[in-house]
């Protein structure tokens, strides 16, 4: 007898702010973990534009003032890895158990993840794959300030070499919160600016973006049909359309995840 397809929740949000993200996708994991909803899917987006830290990122990653004179958001990622400027994306959230539908060890898990990625965008015409290597979800070195962007590690999606999705990811009591930005376009000097670099020159030969790929930028709803359709297949699970609690939607953590100006000072 054929097992049937575990389901799985899926979560189309809208453009939160920065803060309110990070604290959606905790509460998600919180509530996967304690067995209070299902294994989770979220797609979303951002507004205003956003910088997020890496959990053990040292505040040198940031150009504090340009963002606040940009109107950019600063907050820092409940996962690790390196600083990225979230604008001109679609975002993407995986919250669930390891060693059940998901592999036990996060390497692994990482790499699955990102291959339902791959899948989802192969479907809209992008000749994604994942590069091979060893998957590394640890910085290069102390406080570094090197953006997310700057190189594809292994298990990462890229286009001829070129990060088209960035993700990064935790474990927390036996269970995955991995996250992470699929690059719609890309604005160079918000993107320089807000980690302090003079120029994007030494990020953009790095990056594509499906604008670049395609031509033009497919509509969200048909991206997070894409996706999900990716994951679907990925995993063999079935994603069914959801809402969040009310616990997942309150915006009481999310001043957690604020970083400011204060911050440099205190």
């Amino acid at each position: 007898m054929m097992r049937a397809r575990a389901r799985w929740r899926l979560i189309v949000d809208g453009d939160p702010n920065g803060a309110v993200n990070m604290a959606r996708d905790v509460a998600i994991l919180d509530g996967v973990i304690t067995g209070a909803v299902a294994p989770t899917v979220r797609f979303y987006g951002w507004r205003p534009a956003c910088l997020s830290l890496g959990r053990h990122q040292g505040l040198h990653a940031a150009d504090l003032d340009f963002c606040t004179a940009q109107g950019i958001d600063v907050v820092r990622r409940p996962t690790g890895g390196r600083a990225v400027l979230h604008h001109l994306e679609l975002t993407y959230s995986v919250v669930a158990p390891l060693g059940d539908v998901l592999p036990g060890a996060l390497q692994e898990a990482y790499r699955r993840v990102c291959g339902g990625l791959v899948r989802g965008a192969r479907s809209v015409g992008v000749a994604a794959e994942l590069t091979g290597g060893e998957v590394n979800l640890r910085l290069p070195g102390p406080g570094t300030a090197v953006p997310c962007f700057k190189a594809p590690a292994g298990g990462e999606v890229v286009v001829a070499g070129r990060k088209i999705i960035g993700s990064s990811a935790r474990v927390r009591r036996g269970c995955l919160l991995q996250h992470g930005a699929i690059l719609l376009d890309w604005d160079g000097r918000l993107q320089a600016g807000a980690m302090g670099l003079e120029d994007d020159r030494a990020l953009r030969p790095l990056v594509t973006t499906f604008l670049a790929e395609l031509g033009c930028v497919p509509a969200r709803s048909q991206l997070v049909r894409a996706f999900t359709a990716g994951f679907e297949a990925e995993f063999a699970v079935a994603l069914e359309e959801g809402c969040m609690t009310p616990q997942e939607a309150s915006t009481e953590h999310a001043v957690e995840y604020t970083i400011s100006m204060c911050d440099v000072f205190s």
